[in-house]
């Protein structure tokens, strides 16, 4: 993790950024702050982040947009803030590459740690990276991970997965047939130890079904996901 990593807080609400902001000062992070999506890209372009906390409800561009554009020059890790309620902003904010979110109104104990977790997970990816190179690729029925390259192909096209949604598919594909708990996946990919953040787990695993099919991944109930052998 680089030291005093750099945050870019995009929230259009004044008294609620400055909150966040004064909150990552505090834990001994660097911040920015932007207050619409043109100012947020702006800011990035000049300042590349370590993390973006991004609010989906902005002026000018919204944060859905906002995320597709910093996802396109350049991968960061973003936390999306989203109204209680708003299921849909959620699933397409991990569509458009967003790592994780909270729900408003947020604890900023719980901020902070979602912030120090997306960070320590930047940083074991690139401590794994060498390890990922030299391992064989996973071929699930149609599915094709090259885990070297982070490519995923179906049926020979290939699909483009965000970072989180890549290793969420990596951890089922290794064992596949075999469920797998949410606490385990929130611990292997989001790096958290405990359950606070299982419905990102639901989130993400709708990704992957929208984006490699529906029958991908089979759902246990109360237990968690198993990845079909022959999907």
């Amino acid at each position: 993790m680089p030291q005093n990593p750099r945050i870019l807080v995009v929230e259009d609400e004044p008294t609620l950024a400055s909150a966040v902001a004064a909150r990552l000062v505090a834990e001994g992070f660097t911040v920015e702050v932007a207050h619409d999506g043109q100012a947020a890209l702006d800011r990035a372009a000049a300042a590349p982040p370590d993390l973006v906390v991004l609010d989906v409800m902005l002026p000018r561009l919204d944060g859905l947009e906002v995320c597709r554009r910093l996802q396109a020059s350049r991968p960061v890790p973003v936390l999306m803030l989203t109204a209680r309620g708003e299921e849909a902003d959620r699933v397409i904010g991990l569509g458009v590459g967003a790592d994780d979110y909270l729900t408003k109104p947020f604890g900023m104990r719980e901020l902070v740690a979602r912030v120090r977790a997306l960070l320590r997970r930047v940083e074991r990816a690139h401590e794994l990276a060498a390890v990922d190179a030299a391992a064989a690729p996973l071929a699930l029925g149609l599915l094709h991970v090259d885990r070297a390259t982070r490519r995923v192909s179906r049926d020979g096209a290939e699909v483009h997965l965000t970072p989180t949604e890549f290793d969420l598919l990596v951890c089922l594909g290794e064992r596949p047939g075999q469920v797998l708990t949410r606490e385990h996946l929130l611990a292997r990919v989001w790096d958290w130890p405990d359950a606070s953040g299982t419905r990102a787990v639901d989130s993400q695993v709708k990704s992957l079904r929208r984006k490699l099919g529906a029958e991908l991944i089979r759902t246990v109930h109360g237990v968690g996901y198993a990845l079909e052998r022959g999907a």
